[in-house]
């Protein structure tokens, strides 16, 4: 199961960097439990275009990716891959101010993922809250992909229904 990180599994409040903007959303805990108990393997797969427009560095990336781990392992739920887009061709950090094949909705992490982890991709779902993350699973070839719509459309109303 390919996940979107903001807007599916945490409050996307507007390029988050600081431990302390991190959110888990409603009911993600118990629907990813779910997801692990019917056979699915957890990656996040997120656009991280802060990064190239100079709002927080790869380091403060990585800060927040790892409490969001240790959030998640408090909870016995471990993600099998974590992935991230740094670019964006508008950017205004040099090395990041790139158009490439892994910003969705382009397929590269999600064809990356598949790869290192032997992912069959025609029986994937990705849950994504932007129509990039739905055209990058149809670009990689994801089985079932599902554009959700809070409040009305949760993680949660995926996988626990």
């Amino acid at each position: 199961m390919f996940l979107d990180r903001d807007g599916v599994i945490n409050i996307d409040s507007h390029y988050i960097f600081r431990p302390e903007q991190f959110e888990v959303i409603d009911g993600v805990f118990d629907a990813l439990r779910r997801a692990r108990t019917l056979g699915y393997a957890l990656i996040v797969v997120t656009n991280q275009s802060g990064i190239a427009r100079g709002y927080f560095s790869l380091a403060e990336y990585f800060t927040l990716e790892a409490h969001m781990r240790a959030v998640f392992a408090e909870e016995k739920i471990n993600f099998d891959g974590i992935y991230h887009c740094p670019h964006h061709p508008d950017g205004i950090v040099a090395q990041f101010a790139i158009a490439c094949r892994c910003r969705k909705p382009q397929p590269g992490m999600i064809l990356q993922a598949a790869c290192e982890h032997d992912i069959d991709l025609g029986n994937s779902i990705l849950v994504g809250d932007k129509d990039s993350d739905i055209l990058a699973a149809g670009a990689a070839g994801v089985g079932q992909s599902y554009l959700l719509d809070p409040p009305r459309f949760m993680l949660k109303d995926i996988i626990l229904h």
